[in-house]
């Protein structure tokens, strides 16, 4: 790519949270692609990490990664820390982090409900709110918030997780409204059934429920997820905030 055509996301860097596999890497790697230098961040998984940051380099791109558990604020203090001292401010975020314990709600504990939701909602609120001060003195930002047609839907079995996402959907919002004056969009996406490690746990009948339920008939895949987190965080889609895209194969259309 000559210098006059520079890829659109050069000189940005990109922070997507969980991102050492699954949704996480694939988003991390489209960005990449796009010429945006990049954050790993993982909580547990070292080495999946670090094969995703050699990817990534291969691509020509800077690369960090960094543990953090991003439910705890102490971790987001010292990722946010860690990334601009050694890229820069943060002005692309992807909050993917998010896990499941599914439970039908008179068999789920407070533990799980509470687990989950520090996972996936609390995660997504303190990156948020640790990455818009950079992204305010830039007057440009990008926030993409991975919530799910759980959010949309309420499946049975699915409270804790469920209901995270909602409010995830309901945070983007928030957020879309108070940071439109300093050019920072925020958008979530809502992936229908997406084969990863997080869904490895679904059952046969499950999947099977929600193939029958899949009007395009088949599983997505992270690239297509990717797919459209890259164009919500590319200069085409400026104009465009506050909006949740289903990449499902029409599970949540409304009949």
């Amino acid at each position: 790519m000559s210098n006059e055509h520079p890829l659109p996301l050069t000189g940005k860097v990109a922070l997507i949270t969980g991102s050492s596999q699954g949704i996480g890497r694939a988003i991390a790697q489209r960005l990449a692609q796009m010429g945006a230098d990049i954050v790993i961040n993982y909580r547990s998984n070292a080495e999946a990490a670090a094969q995703a940051k050699a990817s990534i380099e291969e691509l020509g791109r800077q690369c960090i990664a960094v543990q953090a558990d991003v439910s705890k604020e102490e971790d987001v203090t010292r990722l946010f820390a860690e990334a601009t001292g050694a890229l820069g401010p943060v002005t692309i975020l992807v909050n993917n982090a998010g896990t499941t314990r599914d439970k039908l709600i008179l068999q789920m504990s407070l533990a799980d409900f509470e687990y989950v939701m520090n996972t996936n909602l609390r995660a997504a609120f303190l990156c948020t709110k640790a990455a818009l001060r950079g992204m305010m003195k830039a007057r440009w930002g990008r926030i993409v918030n991975i919530a799910s047609v759980a959010g949309l839907m309420g499946p049975a079995g699915q409270a804790n997780y469920g209901a995270s996402k909602a409010a995830i959907i309901s945070l983007t919002l928030s957020t879309a409204r108070e940071m439109a004056s300093r050019n920072v969009t925020a958008n979530a996406l809502a992936p229908g059934f997406i084969p990863t490690e997080l869904t490895s746990i679904v059952t046969e009948p499950q999947r099977k429920y929600m193939l029958d339920n899949t009007p395009l008939s088949r599983f997505g895949t992270t690239d297509e997820v990717a797919a459209a987190a890259a164009f919500l965080c590319s200069p085409e889609a400026g104009y465009i905030t506050g909006q949740v895209l289903a990449v499902d194969g029409g599970m949540s259309m409304h009949m």
